[in-house]
């Protein structure tokens, strides 16, 4: 297995978990944003209030999303799994 092969392989797992991971972050982002506002905007500081809205975001998006990131996850698993045997056999 040559570096080129391997740093291939790490350079495809970090995009495959940007890609995997983006949905995800970008709801909790978005959602901790416009509670911020909404915080600023009221001057309600209570922590528990920007903590709710995102875990519950956070799961929907996984509930609705995570289908497609599974399949992606398993699609990359059987590439890497099926690309192993040809590298490392020679």
């Amino acid at each position: 297995m040559t570096p080129e092969t391997v740093v291939n392989f790490g350079r495809q797992a970090m995009e495959m978990m940007l890609i995997t991971s983006a949905p995800v972050l970008m709801v909790a982002l978005v959602v901790g944003l416009v509670v911020s506002l909404f915080q600023a905007v009221t001057q309600i500081n209570e922590a528990t209030l920007s903590f709710l809205p995102k875990l519950v975001a956070v799961v929907v998006t996984i509930v609705i999303v995570g289908p497609w990131m599974l399949t992606m996850l398993t699609n990359y698993i059987r590439q890497v799994i099926g690309s192993l045997a040809t590298v490392a056999g020679g």
